[in-house]
């Protein structure tokens, strides 16, 4: 693994992340709330409709969960982009072990609500989001 093909995996990463900060964003407000929904419907598989945005409570928690998440995959960006030449090996295993803790964390509370089909999309959000980064690159590989 390279450290080139590293900083490039760390964009998908903050990609991956901060992409759910505009949806639940979007959560927030009655008014635009139906891809919140419709993601939390298809994160508690089956999609049966029964998630809702009413409660103003559970838009106030869309909102802080959009915030936190749009600023988790900014902070992955500009550390790809700013700190990594400076420290490829400690970037690699921040963002790991970020990533692994928000897998550890949010599992174990879907499970625990009733939630566990959301474990099996966490872990294909898992794999995606770490990809090549669970393996120090190797400056001048090929690979």
């Amino acid at each position: 693994m390279t450290i080139q093909f590293h900083k490039f995996w760390l964009k998908i990463s903050a990609f991956v992340v901060g992409s759910f900060g505009p949806v639940f964003f979007l959560g927030s407000m009655a008014a635009t709330s139906e891809p919140a929904r419709w993601t939390l419907d298809f994160l508690s598989f089956p999609v049966d409709g029964i998630q809702n945005f009413d409660a103003p409570t559970t838009r106030f928690l869309s909102a802080l969960t959009g915030g936190f998440l749009f600023g988790w995959g900014v902070c992955i960006w500009f550390l790809q982009k700013w700190v990594y030449d400076k420290a490829p090996d400690e970037v690699r295993k921040a963002v790991v072990a970020g990533i692994c803790a928000w897998f550890i964390l949010d599992s174990s509370g879907s499970a625990a609500s009733g939630n566990v089909s959301n474990v099996f999309f966490n872990l294909a959000v898992l794999l995606l989001a770490v990809g090549p980064m669970w393996v120090k690159a190797r400056p001048g590989s090929t690979v």
